[in-house]
């Protein structure tokens, strides 16, 4: 139900009473050294699927400017708005990440926390994503490359790991490169970045075409049977 826009428009309707909003993945403050050395002075940026998290104003505090939060659901957005009305520099719309309706080169920082994911939960294997799956994260990804300034930053905060999420963002047409970094204790998440005009390392195009080729199962290794010989078990010295 996570990829359902009546879903999140219902859970944001029960939860408008919680001022506090809602973090995945944590609280800003669990990441924000590793996002803090990609700002730049005057940053603009853009938020994907802002939800009811903090993100937004966290960022906006730490001098991005203007910041543009966006989510798909209109109950989320009127709450957002009315909570953070007055605020200069911050903007909060309604609009699908698969269209976003802006120019090209506009913003200087992308990020999303826990949008894709959502997105994906549909999938059950992670080493084989459908392919409608891949073409909806293709369509965002395709977007967010799009809208960013040549020299601007995609930050993407996930739980899924390197050799499953790495290769969706590792696609040559996007024009980047990619780097992750985990942050947690108890629990790590994946923090990963990047960074418009450079270039994929050998390894991430490597990655990049594995998302486009079908999985193949390892090897079961062999193991005993009941019919198998057990002789060596007893002649085993303690």
């Amino acid at each position: 139900m996570y990829k359902e826009q009546v879903y999140w428009d219902s859970r944001y309707q029960e939860e408008q009473e919680d001022t506090g909003g809602h973090e995945w993945f944590g609280s800003y403050s669990d990441f924000s050294c590793l996002v803090r050395k990609e700002l730049r002075p005057g940053s603009s940026g853009l938020v994907l699927g802002c939800g009811t998290s903090s993100l937004s104003v966290d960022l906006h505090a730490e001098g991005v400017s203007p910041v543009v939060s966006i989510d798909y659901s209109p109950v989320c957005i009127a709450e957002m708005a009315q909570r953070h009305a007055g605020r200069a520099g911050m903007s909060w719309l309604v609009m699908d990440a698969r269209e976003l309706q802006f120019p090209d080169g506009s913003f200087d920082l992308v990020i999303e926390k826990g949008t894709l994911d959502a997105m994906m939960v549909d999938e059950k294997d992670p080493w084989s994503v459908s392919p409608q799956t891949i073409t909806l994260v293709d369509q965002v990804l395709s977007e967010v490359s799009r809208v960013l300034s040549p020299d601007g930053i995609f930050i993407s905060v996930t739980f899924s790991q390197p050799h499953f999420r790495g290769r969706h963002y590792a696609q040559p047409q996007y024009g980047w490169s990619v780097s992750c970094n985990t942050y947690g204790v108890d629990f790590h998440y994946f923090l990963y970045t990047m960074r418009k005009g450079e270039e994929l390392s050998p390894r991430d195009r490597e990655s990049g075409r594995s998302l486009h080729e079908p999985h193949v199962q390892p090897e079961l290794l062999p193991t005993l049977s009941d019919s198998d010989n057990e002789d060596f078990l007893t002649n085993i010295c303690v």
